[in-house]
């Protein structure tokens, strides 16, 4: 009887190894973080090529930041819908725009008080803040009653909800059309808006620290109540196994909704935040769409913390791209960088590996 070549099979073996080893290397996250650290290294040489100062590239980070931010608050409700829901929301990005023009509607029903300095805005914009953040979240809870629910109830395919979503998207863009008209909007024309003096000749206004900052303590909020809280918990239960969270007691039509209300919330936060930078128009959800996903899936799907780490990064690299490309090239940054995390590591940034 033949004996097996036991020294054959184990050379075999080290043969595969090095490969296998290379290919778990290039699989984590620290891998992953180290390619977005030189592509976003290769743009400022590239900016520095083009005759951008470092003082001007410093500037375009510190506007990044900001743009992360509103990127950030956006992707966040969009990557807890989907990470309970299990599809994209293509709608997302029309309750971005809602939430901004219901802000600025409030705005106009209340009278004007004197400006917040060294911010822009006065009183009347928080409270704007305040309340269509949950109007729009029950914009999104209405149709998830009307359209989503029914389509869970008929078994329905992912691919269904998905085509309703985008059905939604336009019937919203549609109705905010109807309402406030395809001009657009500022939320205070002609008021001038200083920067501050920062270290390094760097001039940023306050209302952008003030953006940043919201992302930052609405993140910490998101992230409190997934993991501390009752509903967070039972969130993270529906997100790994609905089936499983029914037969444990949880009711996961209850988690559902409140999902919808938290996502449509932040999405708001994000349209006013987005608006406050520049102005109203009724096209600026669906511009914003492509980086709120690329966002999400380079973070993590459901993972706030991730999202935030890839909303900054692609702000950066957005507002960094423009010193060497044209500024409407801007969400193909965004695409480049979601199809580079795809490549290395689908589960994103802070994802968690499957098996």
């Amino acid at each position: 009887m033949a004996v097996p070549d036991i020294r054959r099979g184990t050379a075999a073996d080290d043969q595969r190894r090095p490969g296998e080893r290379l290919r778990a290397v290039i699989r984590t996250r620290v891998f992953l973080l180290v390619s977005l650290v030189a592509v976003l290294v290769a743009m400022y040489l590239a900016g520095l090529a083009a005759g951008a100062g470092g003082l001007r590239l410093l500037a375009l980070t510190a506007w990044g930041l900001m743009l992360g931010g509103v990127i950030a608050l956006g992707s966040i409700g969009l990557s807890l819908v989907y990470g309970v829901m299990k599809f994209p929301n293509f709608s997302h990005g029309a309750l971005v725009t809602l939430g901004a023009y219901v802000s600025f509607s409030v705005m106009h029903l209340l009278p004007p008080g004197s400006t917040l300095r060294p911010l822009s805005f006065g009183y009347e914009f928080l409270v704007a803040l305040v309340v269509a953040m949950p109007v729009v979240g029950l914009v999104a809870l209405a149709i998830d009653r009307v359209v989503y629910r029914r389509l869970r109830r008929t078994g329905a395919h992912l691919v269904f909800f998905a085509m309703a979503s985008l059905a939604m998207a336009f019937f919203l863009r549609s109705l905010i059309y109807l309402i406030w008209g395809p001009d657009f909007h500022f939320y205070y024309p002609g008021q001038a808006n200083p920067a501050l003096q920062l270290p390094l000749g760097i001039r940023i206004r306050a209302d952008q620290l003030f953006i940043l900052a919201l992302a930052f303590v609405l993140v910490g909020a998101v992230y409190g109540l997934l993991a501390r809280t009752r509903l967070g918990k039972a969130m993270r239960a529906t997100a790994d196994n609905p089936d499983l969270a029914q037969i444990r007691g949880i009711d996961t039509e209850r988690v559902i909704a409140w999902t919808w209300m938290l996502g449509g919330g932040l999405a708001a936060a994000g349209g006013v935040m987005y608006g406050l930078s520049s102005q109203l128009r009724p096209e600026m959800g669906f511009w914003l769409l492509l980086p709120m996903f690329a966002a999400s899936i380079m973070g993590g799907i459901g993972n706030p913390q991730g999202a935030l780490l890839a909303a900054l990064i692609i702000g950066i690299a957005h507002q960094v791209s423009t010193s060497f490309l044209d500024p409407t090239y801007g969400p193909a940054v965004a695409f480049v960088l979601m199809v580079l995390t795809l490549l290395i590591r689908p589960q994103g940034l802070l994802g968690r590996t499957e098996g």
